[in-house]
């Protein structure tokens, strides 16, 4: 992860649009990713990135150097993701069971399942393991991504969720489980005893438009569906989970926002 230099945090603070055009430039992909993971929606993401990076550019003068920027810039997102109005009355309040109804409706036997097509099974398998995560309340889903996404130590994440390192802790824990449980009940890439895989589910989603509209540049640098099946075929059970969360690619952001976001706010100073 590459860090915001001390000296352009100092400068944007001076009021150097330049230095805060950096900072924006420098972070506007992590920000997208979190509220991608967050809300398993392209759209929605794109809304909360450039409502994020408007808070920590106006909030800037306020970080005083007492954590790493990084965990700073991650608790103004994460703050974000969990208490503004817009996010939390458009959460879907998905259910385990709710999803696993879905995802069992339609599936097509191994004579009609689809064909070996890398960019919609790729496709079909990331939006369904950020889809997943809508089914943890906001609290536990920001812990499981912090933590088992975005890999954060649990010191850190305790601290960008403004939370004690125990309570993160027991979050994560429940959280993990959770995912954990149903990935080995349900989905064929963790265990091949499983009913759903993406080739039975590829037919459906494709009639019911759930997949699509994803931007195939999100997913060319993510791994090929055979390289997944080969890494969960593998991987140790209890491991499995994460490692099918992770395998996504960067998820860059599909947007530049420094300008547009430089329009919109003041220089700090």
């Amino acid at each position: 992860m590459t860090g915001v230099s001390k000296t352009d945090i100092k400068l944007a603070q001076d009021g150097d649009a330049k230095a805060l055009e950096t900072i924006v430039r420098s972070i506007q992909n992590r920000v997208y990713k979190l509220a991608l993971r967050m809300l398993a929606d392209q759209n929605a993401a794109q809304d909360a990135t450039q409502e994020i990076l408007i808070r920590i550019v106006t909030k800037l003068s306020t970080y005083r150097g007492d954590s790493r920027f990084e965990t700073w810039m991650y608790r103004v997102a994460t703050n974000y993701l969990l208490t503004a109005r817009k996010v939390v009355a458009n959460d879907p309040g998905l259910s385990f069971q709710v999803f696993a109804d879905d995802l069992l409706d339609g599936l097509a036997d191994e004579d009609t399942s689809a064909p070996e097509d890398h960019v919609m099974l790729n496709e079909l398998r990331v939006k369904c393991t950020m889809a997943m995560l809508l089914c943890l309340d906001r609290d536990h889903r920001a812990a499981y991504v912090l933590g088992d996404v975005l890999e954060f130590d649990h010191v850190e994440a305790a601290e960008i969720l403004e939370i004690t390192p125990s309570t993160y802790r027991k979050r994560l824990s429940r959280a993990r489980t959770r995912v954990q449980d149903f990935t080995a009940k349900i989905c064929g890439l963790a265990q091949k005893t499983a009913p759903c895989s993406c080739k039975k589910r590829l037919p459906q989603a494709m009639a019911v438009g759930r997949i699509g509209a994803y931007p195939s540049a999100n997913l060319q640098e993510a791994p090929r569906f055979s390289e997944i099946e080969a890494l969960a075929s593998r991987t140790q059970a209890n491991l499995v989970t994460a490692k099918l969360q992770r395998a996504t690619g960067p998820l860059t952001s599909p947007k530049d926002y420094a300008a547009e976001v430089l329009k919109l706010v003041e220089p700090p100073g």
